[in-house]
């Protein structure tokens, strides 16, 4: 019963600290795009985004390089997309004076189209997987098209933000430090960030041994929630202030980065296409994800008021179905 109690340790330790140096690293980021002149837009979308999802990239890059564990890596980018489109029902029963879907900016539904598409052909990797050869040598052609995907995506949002703010000035108070305080400790801060994901694979492989559960379970639920702590952190924060583009922009950008870490997971798994060398059921966590953010795509363009007990808007009762029957299948599937 000690060595249980050692590993949850070791894995509640990791998440601790992503949370908290987390939380500083989005910070510092946020005074260095401002000092270099981004947008707000683009720091929720990209940079801000980008930030959040090192634990993911880092945690990522350890599970299928030292850790060998190709499950928690898939299982924990997945479940962290979903994760971070739950998030929303968080937004929502923040913002009290409205639904957040009718006074989001509808920006951010390119942004959320260009994920459904990646996770459709993630999905699609999976499932096909037993039956065509997807690979190009160690690499699958999934991940090949899930970069590409990302690379256009981003391309094409920033267009869009860059037509939409032509005409716009934003006049913005100076950060409070400078632009050398800010790079330092975001280097540190990373850094703290970095070696707590990386440690994370090994502290989560303990735990499912410990607990007789399936690696997929562990990556799905456990791993995703410690590393999508960032991305939380960022979104509460983002509403306190009265940023709400910025935190919805900061989770749909989160989800486009964490879906183009599947492929910088597959190029350094050398085993073989890393889609090929996981369980079928990370397709459950695609496939949620994709509702969830269609469920999003709908609600932005339908702008729609109702809220149920004046609490949250019935999109958010939607994402929050998916999210749990999504969680329920796969400890079902995981026990």
């Amino acid at each position: 019963m000690n060595d249980v109690w050692f590993q949850w340790l070791q894995l509640a330790a990791c998440a601790a600290a992503i949370l908290v140096a987390g939380s500083r690293l989005a910070r510092y980021g946020d005074a260095i795009a401002r000092h270099t002149g981004l947008g707000g837009s683009w720091i929720g979308l990209v940079l801000m985004a980008t930030v959040t999802s090192l634990p993911e990239l880092a945690t990522g890059i350890s599970s299928v390089t030292v850790a060998d564990v190709p499950d928690i890596a898939v299982g924990n980018v997945l479940g962290a997309c979903v994760l971070n489109l739950a998030m929303l029902v968080v937004l929502d029963a923040m913002h009290r004076r409205a639904s957040i879907y009718s006074v989001a900016g509808q920006g951010h539904v390119l942004g959320t189209a260009f994920s459904v598409v990646m996770l459709g052909v993630v999905a699609f990797g999976i499932l096909a997987a037993a039956e065509l050869d997807l690979g190009i040598g160690h690499v699958g052609v999934v991940s090949v098209a899930v970069l590409g995907l990302y690379a256009v995506a981003i391309r094409s949002i920033y267009y869009y933000e860059r037509g939409v703010r032509a005409a716009a000035v934003e006049e913005e108070k100076p950060p409070e430090l400078t632009l050398a305080q800010a790079v330092r400790r975001y280097v540190a801060a990373a850094l703290v960030v970095v070696a707590a994901a990386l440690w994370l694979p090994f502290a989560a492989r303990a735990v499912a041994e410990a607990m007789a559960w399936s690696e997929s379970f562990v990556g799905t639920l456990l791993v995703a929630l410690a590393t999508t702590l960032p991305e939380l952190t960022v979104t509460v924060a983002s509403v306190r202030i009265g940023a709400l583009d910025l935190a919805i922009g900061n989770l749909v950008g989160s989800n486009l980065f964490n879906l183009a870490i599947l492929g910088i997971d597959d190029l350094l798994y050398l085993k073989g296409p890393l889609l090929m060398s996981v369980a079928p059921s990370h397709a459950l966590s695609a496939t949620a994800a994709a509702v969830m953010s269609g469920a999003l795509i709908v609600a932005l363009v339908a702008r729609p008021a109702a809220r149920l007990l004046n609490a949250i808007g019935w999109t958010s009762v939607l994402i929050a179905l998916v999210y749990f029957v999504n969680a329920w299948l796969h400890f079902r599937h995981g026990r």
